[in-house]
């Protein structure tokens, strides 16, 4: 199984080399060694244009397991979100990282990372990970967007890009 999902991991980093979405980052992890492994990916999702999550720039690690694309990899928000689905861990609660939900082999890591984007500013009410953000998501909607912008500034995207050698 390995050898199939190395393929593929192959394939999705020459897709995502010719053609990405602007201010997204993906790249594979280096091992100690300084190869690549496809295995571990080192991303970075910027906030939407007019939501509050604009302005940032936030990095997740993607892990996949040797039978990937059969099933998802896991995505970790590191450091962890503020966010009704991103558990303490960090780890992303969203049905297209969920075997048993809406997980098909053919779902790109470019689609999985815009859908991860698309979830910070649509949070999903009905599948919560976070008690506290989930909460305050639903008491009270200024102090959640008060929050929120407040770590859009902490992690502003011309800082992550340098971190992450992309600036």
């Amino acid at each position: 199984m390995a050898g199939i999902a190395s393929g593929r991991l192959a394939q999705e980093r020459r897709a995502w080399r010719k053609d990405h979405p602007f201010g997204f980052i993906a790249k594979p992890a280096k091992n100690t060694d300084g190869s690549l492994n496809l295995f571990v990916w080192d991303c970075a999702i910027p906030g939407k244009k007019d939501t509050i999550w604009e302005g940032g720039l936030y990095r997740i690690k993607m892990m996949f397991k040797d039978d990937f694309p059969s099933t998802p990899p896991k995505c970790k928000f590191e450091p962890p979100l503020f966010h009704p689905n991103v558990y303490p861990s960090g780890t992303v609660c969203l049905s297209l990282l969920d075997e048993n939900k809406d997980w098909k082999p053919s779902i790109t890591v470019r689609q999985l990372l815009i859908g991860i984007q698309d979830l910070l500013g649509n949070p999903n009410i009905e599948d919560p990970a976070q008690a506290e953000a989930y909460q305050i998501f639903c008491q009270n909607r200024t102090e959640y967007e008060k929050r929120v912008r407040r770590e859009a500034q902490k992690y502003a995207a011309d800082v992550i890009q340098k971190q992450m050698g992309e600036g």
